[in-house]
């Protein structure tokens, strides 16, 4: 077996980006708000409630134009906290341009603040008042410090090849794909100039999907 190296892993991954782009872009467009009264209830209490380790007053909604695999313009719904916001905002701006889609962007009450419905449905998301996997801690998703992004084509990897949505099963093997986050690809380098950091780099279990201003 011929083993590739990073510099051709991550030359694969700019052509599959380039191959996606199409010729002409729309515009892209952002907006961060404070939440509306209406999307406080809305994520009260299966997001957030009290006791969560933020108040909803420290979450910003922000709003940003993306592509999704068929190359149409949507735009996008993403809680997160509102010193991280800004970059937020930049890193999709990254994406858009890079031609990364997304395959649908929706506020985990969505889901009933389920993090597992939330996978199934390929959602990208980012605040949840959640416990990290495994742990008894608060995730970075409590904090809104944390996005997971396609998560379908990048799951949670488990050593030996194991994941837990069977969508997710063609995607284990990190051949580069359209939505996929593999070193030197846009996804990674978008986040990577936030310097935010990714699962994906993690000993042992992989955590494909999941980006966070620290690392946890």
């Amino acid at each position: 077996m011929v083993r590739m190296t990073t510099r051709a892993t991550a030359l694969i991954a700019l052509l599959a980006s380039a191959a996606l782009a199409p010729t002409a872009l729309g515009a892209f467009s952002s907006s961060i708000s404070q939440l509306t009264p209406a999307e406080r209830k809305a994520m009260t209490p299966s997001a957030w409630r009290p006791g969560c380790p933020v108040g909803l007053a420290d979450l910003r909604m922000v709003r940003v134009t993306y592509r999704d695999f068929a190359g149409n313009d949507r735009t996008g719904r993403i809680v997160v906290h509102e010193d991280v916001a800004p970059a937020v905002t930049r890193i999709f701006r990254s994406l858009y341009r890079d031609g990364v889609p997304v395959r649908r962007m929706e506020p985990i009450e969505k889901y009933k603040g389920s993090d597992f419905n939330s996978i199934e449905a390929d959602n990208t998301s980012a605040f949840n008042c959640r416990k990290a996997t495994g742990s008894g801690r608060w995730s970075n998703h409590a904090y809104g410090t944390a996005i997971d992004i396609n998560p379908i084509e990048n799951p949670w990897v488990e050593p030996g090849g194991v994941v837990y949505h069977k969508a997710s099963r063609p995607y284990v093997k990190r051949t580069p794909r359209p939505g996929m986050a593999v070193e030197g690809g846009a996804l990674v380098r978008a986040f990577d100039r936030e310097g935010w950091e990714w699962g994906g780099r993690w000993s042992g279990t992989k955590d494909y999907q999941h980006f966070s201003n620290d690392g946890r």
